[in-house]
């Protein structure tokens, strides 16, 4: 039998790589809140699935500053989610590098410093 130590993306892996590669905005529920998000890295830490995410509108468990924050997302967590049409947000500010994804998959940023395995 052969192994491999790429499992097989889970449908929502799938759902947030197509937000990525349409430019698509996600609108899902996470910690029991109803967020929309676009989706900027897509990888793995410690073999879970992950997601940066810019939050420009819905809930969480603080407050949303004025147009939105950077969310790190374990996608096992996410549930109901929908793909939309709408303006793409990733936020103005990327004062430091981010922690969230260790093995970048997908990135949007056509210069991105983290290696992805696939480009848009």
């Amino acid at each position: 039998m052969l192994m491999t130590s790429n499992p097989v993306p889970s449908a929502t892996y799938h759902l947030f790589e197509q937000a990525m590669t349409g430019r698509k905005q996600v609108r899902c529920t996470y910690g029991g809140y109803l967020r929309e998000l676009c989706p900027v890295i897509l990888g793995h830490t410690n073999g879970e699935e992950v997601v940066l995410a810019y939050q420009f509108a819905g809930r969480s468990n603080s407050p949303l500053p004025p147009g939105g924050q950077w969310k790190c997302l374990r996608l096992s967590k996410v549930t109901n989610g929908q793909l939309r049409d709408g303006p793409w947000h990733a936020g103005s500010s990327h004062a430091r590098r981010q922690a969230c994804v260790q093995a970048v998959d997908l990135d949007v940023n056509p210069a991105s410093p983290y290696n992805p395995k696939r480009r848009l």
